[in-house]
């Protein structure tokens, strides 16, 4: 029985009547296969798409780090705008879309590898798809040059300071001190252990390396740059995929705020937009956790040239800012976890603050908080997709809402 490609679900599945998911497939194409429950597997496709094009990557089939390779970049641009339109249209609201911001190839300077023991050595890369099996990526199109460094890194690790059965979760990021490695799920830490991994962080070349999050060895300090200032985040804190996505999102952000003089960063990390910001603007920035806001804090102190930052560590689900903290802001920037910032944007529109520019990673808690926003009396001037996540289904944006 033959499969109508009707459309690609959030996953970047192709989804036919049933429902039956098919993955690498696109709208428009006809496909057979054999059916396991909803999902479509050993897929033949009898009528190919125009918008079909050879994968990148030879490692596409097996490797589940990218969903859409099959996809010319028209069509993938256009269907992440499309989810974010859609979840807006489902609240009524429709806007600007500016033209989206897509990382080139080979531009990821973060990543988690999993990496295993086995019997004559270790194997590291990224999980297959719907699958615990690890593939490995030695010429993946999606990493940066300098972070593909970090495969053989995480085989060593696993090698030596592996479990026989577990796996290993090699959290890698690129720093300018050279790879910044935070591991979890290997063995229990004892002081043999301590000395092994000391030891591998020199021969590595590694700038630090964490185990659970706690600091085993630091070479070089793993600083990045945020505007004028310098920061070492503590170990596993979050950062822009790429620093393409991370520069248009900047970019926005400062184009939303622009003129005001006082601003509130909330959810601020490790200063990604705060201490840019205080080029210009006395920046209140703040972050659920303590070490990050800690890092931003010494960073803003070792810059020169830039206006007041003060941090706060709060959490913001529980205790959001309270219309009487806001309401000295003249301009706010939000960055939520998946989850979005409805009590926070709750407390922000009813400060009225005039100028809020939102950064998002989740199309419909971002079109639930701006649908809220634009009942309460501001206006979505204008959003844009920055596509980070090449090749896969992952949407992420930034957006502008002024008060009327």
């Amino acid at each position: 029985m033959s499969h109508l490609i009707e459309r690609l679900g959030h996953q970047g599945d192709g989804i036919a009547a049933g429902p039956v998911f098919a993955p690498m497939t696109l709208p428009g194409e006809r496909v057979t296969g054999v059916l396991d429950g909803q999902r479509l597997t050993d897929i033949r496709i009898e009528t190919p798409s125009d918008r079909r094009v050879a994968p990148p990557c030879r490692h596409f089939k097996a490797c589940g780090g990218c969903q859409l390779q099959h996809a010319d970049d028209a069509f993938v641009a256009q269907f992440k705008e499309d989810v974010v339109r859609t979840a807006l249209a489902a609240h009524g609201v429709d806007t600007v879309f500016l033209p989206i911001a897509t990382s080139p190839a080979q531009a990821r300077r973060r990543a988690t590898l999993s990496a295993r023991r086995t019997k004559k050595a270790a194997m590291a890369g990224f999980h297959g798809r719907a699958s615990d099996v690890i593939i490995e990526i030695p010429d993946c199109r999606l990493l940066h040059p300098d972070l593909m460094r970090a495969i053989p890194v995480a085989e060593a690790l696993a090698q030596h300071a592996g479990t026989r059965k577990g796996t290993l979760d090699v959290a890698v990021c690129l720093s300018q001190g050279g790879l910044d490695v935070n591991v979890t799920g290997g063995k229990d830490l004892d002081g043999p252990l301590r000395a092994l991994l000391a030891q591998m962080a020199e021969t590595l070349y590694l700038a630090r390396l964490a185990w659970e999050g706690e600091v085993i060895a630091m070479r070089q300090p793993p600083v990045q740059r945020f505007g004028a200032a310098l920061v070492t985040p503590p170990p596993g804190a979050f950062l822009q995929a790429t620093s393409e996505g991370e520069a248009a999102l900047l970019a926005d952000v400062q184009d939303a705020l622009k003129g005001a003089t006082r601003i509130v960063d909330l959810f601020a990390g490790c200063g990604t937009f705060a201490l840019p910001l205080c080029a210009a603007a006395r920046v209140h920035a703040v972050e659920g956790d303590g070490a990050m806001t800690e890092a931003m804090d010494t960073g803003w102190r070792k810059a020169e040239g830039l206006k007041q930052l003060s941090v706060e560590a709060r959490d913001l689900f529980r205790r959001p800012l309270l219309p009487d903290e806001l309401s000295k802001f003249d301009g706010a920037v939000i960055d939520p976890p998946r989850a979005g910032a409805e009590a926070q944007m709750a407390q922000l529109i009813a400060a009225r603050v005039p100028r809020i520019a939102y950064v998002s990673c989740n199309a419909v808690t971002f079109a639930r908080d701006a649908a809220a926003a634009i009942t309460a009396g501001y206006r979505l001037e204008a959003v844009r997709v920055v596509d980070q996540f090449r090749w896969s289904s992952h949407v992420e944006l930034v957006a502008r809402l002024t008060l009327i």
